[in-house]
């Protein structure tokens, strides 16, 4: 036995650790450790190096190591294992940190419908610079992907913020990314997030068709039935209504596709998570489509869907898309020949101060279309909309930087 081994045997003896103890925690292999330890293998400074951290050796058993690490000879298989084997069971990151990671993600998903959108990006940002920290450190492979997964969560709400702000080259950039990381992670589902996030980007611009084919080419990446393809057909159905006639029979369907794929679902844990469809939000979405495809139906199920939202009894509180269900309202009540009771329910989405500016274009329509129709109150309604919707500029329609392509 050599001295190094003798010195090995007496700490851990003095430290209470067995041989299978100290391979664990110093990430060797145990049978390869007990032949250095018995003096029939040669040792290495990294190996000691490491033994000195396990064992609390003050660098004396680094002392005792040769200054070369060990040289594996070609052909010798069964140290090339142990290495390999180390190396892949090496970590810096561990299992705690990234369930805490992936928790967080759950939790800004969660944020995403009741938090201001710089607020969230800015909570966002700071979890994306520790995982791209992490990235750096010794882990894993299964460890790395399960980061990158991570990386490519927060890249997608990144962007969908930055859409909600009228940011179009942040959100391209994030939208890149987090593609980019689906593809090295083989994610299907968060690939498919990011051509539905996108469609609804280029939806917000005006480029419908554009918008529809994103949606659809979402559905053929996401799993059957997953909530990516759900929401994506359900973007397709609102791209289509946006395109007039040519697109009513396209917008149907797609509300057909949408109830049949949610009826055997049931409502989610957090119905709230950005990413985890629940069956109110075929609803929300099936107002949308029909006050855009002015479809008197669409009054009845938007005022269903302000309801719920506004129900003590239907979950938590939601007041982004209770806004965003009053703009539905609005403009259903205006199909239906009520410009006075429209008027009133947009305000009151307007000055909620819950509408982001990737929906002021929604807003602008509205307040045209109640100006058209001439009801009383309608220079209220202007003011409010320039007070609240006129501001970092974005402007309906007219928004700084360039439109995605």
């Amino acid at each position: 036995m050599s001295e190094f081994g003798n010195e090995v045997r007496r700490l851990l003896a003095e430290r209470g650790l067995s041989l299978h103890q100290a391979a664990k925690v110093t990430h060797y292999d145990v049978s390869y450790l007990s032949k250095v330890v018995n003096g029939h293998k040669p040792g290495s400074r990294d190996l000691a190096e490491a033994l000195d951290r396990a064992l609390d050796a003050d660098g004396a058993l680094a002392a005792m190591a040769p200054d070369q690490p060990i040289r594996i000879i070609a052909g010798d298989d069964e140290a090339d294992a142990w290495e390999l084997a180390r190396l892949a069971e090496a970590t810096d990151v561990g299992a705690g940190t990234l369930e805490r990671i992936e928790q967080a993600v759950d939790d800004l998903a969660v944020a995403y419908h009741g938090t201001p959108p710089a607020e969230l990006l800015a909570r966002v940002r700071l979890h994306l610079g520790y995982v791209t920290r992490l990235l750096d450190a010794r882990k894993t492979l299964a460890e790395h992907r399960r980061l990158l997964a991570a990386g490519g969560w927060l890249s997608l709400l990144a962007a969908t913020c930055a859409i909600d702000l009228g940011r179009w080259d942040a959100a391209s950039a994030r939208l890149r990314t987090a593609a980019q990381l689906a593809r090295e992670t083989g994610h299907a589902e968060m690939a498919a997030w990011c051509l539905e996030t996108r469609a609804w980007q280029v939806l917000t611009v005006g480029d419908y068709r554009a918008a529809a084919e994103l949606a659809r080419d979402a559905q053929r990446v996401a799993p059957h039935g997953s909530s990516a393809h759900i929401q994506a057909t359900a973007q397709e159905g609102r791209a289509f209504a946006r395109l007039g006639d040519s697109g009513r029979a396209g917008a149907y369907d797609a509300l057909g596709r949408v109830e049949a794929l949610v009826a055997p679902l049931a409502m989610p844990d957090q119905p709230e998570h950005h990413y985890r469809y629940d069956p109110a939000k075929s609803e929300a979405y099936t107002a949308t489509t029909l006050s855009w495809l002015g479809d008197p139906a669409g009054e009845r199920v938007a005022r269903s869907v302000l309801a719920r939202l506004e129900s003590s009894t239907a979950g938590p509180p939601r007041p982004r898309r209770a806004a965003s269900a009053r703009i539905d309202l609005s403009l259903a009540l205006l199909g239906t020949g009520k410009p006075d009771e429209a008027g009133d329910v947009a305000i009151q989405a307007i000055t909620s101060g819950r509408l982001v500016p990737s929906n002021y274009w929604r807003a602008q329509e509205v307040v045209e279309a109640i100006e058209a129709a001439g009801p009383g109150g309608v220079a209220v309604l202007r003011e409010a909309y320039q007070e609240f919707c006129v501001v970092g500029g974005v402007v309906g329609r007219e928004i700084t930087g360039p439109v995605p392509k």
